[in-house]
């Protein structure tokens, strides 16, 4: 066996470094390098994760994208677009782009379910009522029963979040009591004589 001694070693780590750095890629083994991949974060709406979506997003170097946004997308869902990374040699890399759910005026997410509040006027609580109410899919007329209650929920089957498969679960509509905006003395009036005549202790559940 020959001996390695004398052997110039920085010009033998030199040459293998060349082959497989930046080195022109070429010679005995050499390949060329991958681009960079790229990550990003995009805000998209609460309806886009039930619905779907097609978002454009722009790159600091000036590249623009087109990202789809699935049915059933979460907060901090992350999505890979093979080659949308950047250029290189062998190839550019790919993009990962982080979703972000702007929070919504109406709706949030609870768990699995979606839920919303649903402001109910004193007399349509106590004597029962027809309430519109947005969804995600548009306005919709809501029975509130007699007697209903705050915290109370109406169901709304089908109107509510969508799994990575598509299918839509239920929207609760929570029944908050409202008062009206400005002071009724007739309505005063009544609460005055009712709290003495006909007291009464919610129950606590």
């Amino acid at each position: 066996a020959e001996s390695m001694e004398g052997a110039d070693l920085s010009e033998l780590f030199s040459e293998i470094l060349g082959r497989r750095g930046g080195g022109g890629g070429e010679g005995f083994g050499g390949f060329s390098q991958k681009g960079a991949d790229v990550r990003a974060k995009l805000e998209i709406d609460l309806e886009d994760t039930i619905h779907g979506a097609k978002k454009r997003i722009a790159f600091s170097d000036g590249r623009t994208i087109d990202v789809t946004i699935p049915k059933g997308a979460e907060e901090g869902q992350t999505l890979r677009l093979k080659g949308q990374g950047s250029p290189g040699r062998s190839g550019p890399g790919d993009a990962f782009i982080e979703l972000v759910v702007r929070p919504h005026a109406i709706f949030r997410r609870e768990g699995e379910q979606l839920v919303m509040d649903l402001p109910v006027t004193i007399p349509d609580a106590v004597l029962g009522g027809k309430v519109e109410a947005r969804t995600p899919d548009g306005a919709v007329t809501l029975t509130v029963p007699k007697g209903a209650n705050s915290g109370q929920s109406l169901r709304l089957k089908g109107r509510g979040l969508s799994d990575s498969r598509g299918k839509r679960g239920d929207l609760l509509a929570r029944i908050v009591l409202m008062l009206p905006e400005k002071p009724d003395a007739e309505l005063e009036a009544f609460a005055e004589r009712w709290r003495k005549e006909r007291p009464y202790t919610p129950k606590k559940k």
